[in-house]
């Protein structure tokens, strides 16, 4: 299966993997050193080449990027928008507290928007009805 196909699922990111990604939505296409340069940008403690080519390379096999080779430079970019990627996750990860819960997780999920203002739970319909 591939991202294009509407029955893949993309996997969940772990906590590195969440931020390469968030880099390279940002930049749409980018090199390792692209990214590399994004995260250690103000960060505390630099992040090695080797680790950030390791994370793209494992989103490559797990379908969340695509590589492009020009020369020796691996260019990677989204098959998934940031949007497209949240919404379906959050589609998996609801589907899969209904499944192992049942009734009980709806409780709860009907609980948690009766605690929303009447603004947002408005908005709420509005997202479900054009989803």
């Amino acid at each position: 299966m591939t991202s294009a196909d509407p029955a893949f699922m993309p996997p969940p990111l772990h906590e590195l993997e969440s931020k390469v990604m968030d880099h390279v939505w940002t930049l749409e296409e980018a090199s390792v050193r692209d990214v590399l340069h994004a995260i250690n940008l103000g960060a505390s403690r630099a992040l090695a080449y080797t680790t950030i080519m390791t994370i793209l390379q494992r989103l490559d096999r797990k379908q969340v990027v695509k590589r492009r080779r020009e020369g020796k430079t691996d260019f990677y970019s989204p098959r998934w928008s940031r949007d497209a990627y949240m919404q379906a996750r959050a589609r998996a990860e609801v589907a899969a507290l209904v499944d192992q819960y049942g009734d009980e997780a709806l409780v709860h999920f009907t609980r948690q928007v009766d605690q929303l203002d009447a603004k947002t739970r408005q908005k709420l319909r509005r997202l479900a009805r054009d989803a």
